[in-house]
């Protein structure tokens, strides 16, 4: 998803793998601190650099332009956050990292499957690093445990930044939607007519 943008910026553009979620190893706990650790890990010394994220990556990104990584921020991109969450979606959550990974018979089934949680069905061809051959078929690379972090606290986290930070979400995106960044930050950008993969 993130590779074309080397082309369109002429710049260097680094995509690291988060863990749990393609080819790099899981985690034995998620939080928003363990998954930024492990990104600033990944990234070469020197800077600034500038952070661009899509929903959990826009978290990271935030997390990352704090003091607390070792990580020069010149400028973050947050896209597509979840700000608002509801019990019910915690719930739901909770309830998705605690199951065992589902395993498809074909890899056609878990094709789709990936292109579907990844919000990417008709948008992009799946990513082979998105899924698994395991016992009895395939199944997605990415750990359900993953899913279980809970909220974001983003006035703390946009209050941490020590950068400039620019939120933006799709225009018809029911995850994050263009009012709800306006309520927490001055720089907010809606990309007109689309959703939350924008």
């Amino acid at each position: 998803v993130w590779n074309h943008f080397a082309v369109l910026l002429d710049r260097r553009v680094l995509v690291p793998d988060l863990p749990g979620h393609g080819p790099s190893a899981p985690l034995p706990h998620y939080s928003f601190a363990t998954l930024a650790e492990a990104v600033a890990r990944a990234l070469p010394d020197g800077g600034p650099l500038v952070v661009a994220g899509h929903s959990l990556g826009g978290v990271l990104a935030l997390e990352l332009a704090s003091d607390r990584y070792d990580v020069q921020v010149g400028g973050v991109l947050a896209l597509g956050v979840k700000v608002e969450w509801s019990q019910n979606d915690l719930n739901r959550a909770a309830s998705f990292a605690a199951r065992p990974p589902r395993v498809f018979a074909t890899r056609e089934e878990a094709d789709q499957a990936y292109l579907k949680v990844s919000g990417l069905l008709g948008i992009a061809p799946t990513d082979p690093a998105g899924l698994r051959e395991t016992e009895g078929g395939w199944r997605l690379a990415m750990d359900p445990a993953a899913f279980g972090l809970g909220a974001p606290d983003m006035p703390a986290l946009l209050a941490g930044a020590r950068c400039p930070v620019v939120l933006a979400a799709g225009e018809n995106d029911p995850m994050s939607r263009p009012e709800q960044l306006n309520a927490l930050h001055r720089r907010v950008v809606t990309l007109a007519g689309l959703g939350h993969n924008a």
